[in-house]
């Protein structure tokens, strides 16, 4: 039997190199780096989370007045481009209301056959510009009378007519599109008085022969 020396405890062997320490038995490790670790997982990602809820709002923010932005601007251009041409159209009209006594010279030298040579020429070109730029011309004999475009300087009856009608063209009218700006002054003639209630008298009534007269026996 081998003897024990008293007051030493046999260790354990120690690998060549190896510090004391490292004989001591480690601790295990729990899964997941203990108990504190879940707790601070869930506050690093409940703050990750408040982040972005703060980022999501503020991108809903700034989309909302980029479209504020993009409507007013589409509004800003629609009302300019209707100034525009508004501007446009109020040029163009006055400028032909002044040309309009020209015209005017240059129909009256054409119904009396002084429109020849190069006075012609020129006053064919200033006609094709004006229509052009959108002048029409409008007032016809014989047309129905509307006070919205016509003005009546004269006025007489006549039997041939059911209304009022324009019966002479005095000075034509001119419109730009669908506004007039200048009605064509005419001479307009109105159903003689009395001659509609004479024809509705002097009618047949249904059924009734027309009396020729006595008959021969």
């Amino acid at each position: 039997m081998t003897e024990e020396t008293p007051g030493f405890e046999e260790k354990p062997d120690v690998p060549s190199g190896a510090t004391p320490d490292d004989a001591e038995p480690q601790a295990a490790t729990p899964p997941n780096g203990g108990g504190a670790a879940p707790a601070g997982d869930a506050a690093q990602i409940a703050g990750l989370t408040a982040q972005l809820d703060q980022v999501r709002k503020a991108l809903e923010e700034r989309t909302a007045d980029l479209q504020r932005l993009q409507a007013e601007f589409q509004n800003y251009r629609r009302r300019v481009e209707r100034d525009r041409i508004t501007v446009r159209e109020i040029a163009i009209a006055n400028l032909l209301t002044e040309l309009l006594p020209v015209l005017d010279d240059i129909g009256r030298a054409r119904e009396h056959g002084e429109l020849v040579g190069g006075f012609k020429s020129v006053a064919e070109s200033l006609e094709t510009v004006a229509a052009k730029m959108g002048l029409q011309q409008f007032g016809k004999e014989g047309e129905p009378f509307d006070p919205t475009i016509h003005e009546a300087l004269m006025h007489s009856y006549a039997p041939d007519v059911t209304e009022t009608t324009c019966v002479a063209i005095l000075q034509p009218g001119y419109r730009i599109g669908e506004r007039t700006i200048r009605p064509a002054r005419v001479a307009v003639a109105e159903p003689q008085p009395g001659a509609q209630t004479v024809k509705a008298e002097d009618a047949p009534e249904a059924g009734e022969e027309k009396d020729n007269g006595p008959e021969e026996g």
